[in-house]
């Protein structure tokens, strides 16, 4: 039995992971993080200040984190010192922060961290990098849409995107948005949407001359990305002191 601890209990994406967890055979949710305290599915949720007490006393297996950069950081600290694995699927970590939690996972515990846990999304980055390697000579425009609520823009997903571009194309200029009198060039185009309760929409338009090749995902319930995350808590467990990614978790590479 895997024994969970939940970051972010009593937000959209902690509670349907709480839900799940809670729900799954072969693991055992035993508290929540929060900056509140309160309760969700039958345990106790912990007010963030008071992690450490918590870690001590519920001894999980794997610490889920889902929360925002500067709590993320701290989350990471706590589970370090006490020797818990972690999986991390926050988004705009600075690479600062992302520096500070390496620091702290390096030689003590397992962690799993990626800007997106869907099986899809991660099947989807592999498609793309296959494309990016066949259509060198091709404009290419980034599209993605979430919800109103979401803070960080482009996406950690597009962020994603846009590394694997750079990676296979070479560093081309990123152009956020056009307005204007202006002549495309070699740029990559960012296009950013937020409304509504989108839960996650990606796409990679690859245009040549009478052709456009389009590549997309689309999330309808954010439980695709909580599945990821227990998939991840299950693999990470046990494993040796490390970061690793859903490619790894999904045996993509």
């Amino acid at each position: 039995m895997i024994k969970v601890v939940v970051c972010g209990a009593l937000g959209r994406m902690g509670t349907t992971v709480g839900r799940l967890a809670n729900e799954a055979p072969d693991m055992e949710l035993v508290g929540g993080i929060d900056l509140r305290g309160g309760s969700f599915f039958g345990v106790d949720v912990t007010e963030a200040a008071q992690i450490d007490t918590l870690l001590a006393s519920a001894r999980p297996d794997v610490l889920i984190d889902f929360t925002a950069p500067a709590a993320s950081v701290s989350h990471v600290r706590a589970a370090a010192k006490s020797r818990t694995a972690v999986v991390v699927g926050t988004t705009g970590i600075s690479p600062e922060q992302r520096a500070e939690m390496e620091k702290a996972i390096k030689g003590t515990i397992p962690a799993v961290i990626s800007s997106n846990f869907s099986i899809g999304v991660n099947i989807f980055w592999n498609l793309l990098r296959e494309a990016a390697r066949m259509l060198p000579e091709y404009d290419v425009e980034v599209i993605e849409a979430h919800h109103r609520y979401k803070k960080d823009a482009p996406s950690g997903t597009a962020k994603t995107i846009l590394q694997i571009l750079d990676e296979e194309l070479g560093l081309r200029e990123k152009k956020y948005g056009r307005e204007g009198m202006m002549e495309r060039g070699r740029e990559i185009g960012v296009h950013v949407i937020r409304g509504g309760d989108i839960v996650g929409d990606h796409s990679v338009l690859f245009s040549g001359n009478y052709e456009t090749i389009t590549l997309s995902h689309r999330a309808y319930d954010r439980s695709v990305f909580a599945h990821g995350a227990l998939k991840a808590a299950r693999w990470v467990s046990g494993k040796k002191p490390g970061i690793y990614g859903m490619a790894e978790v999904l045996d993509l590479k």
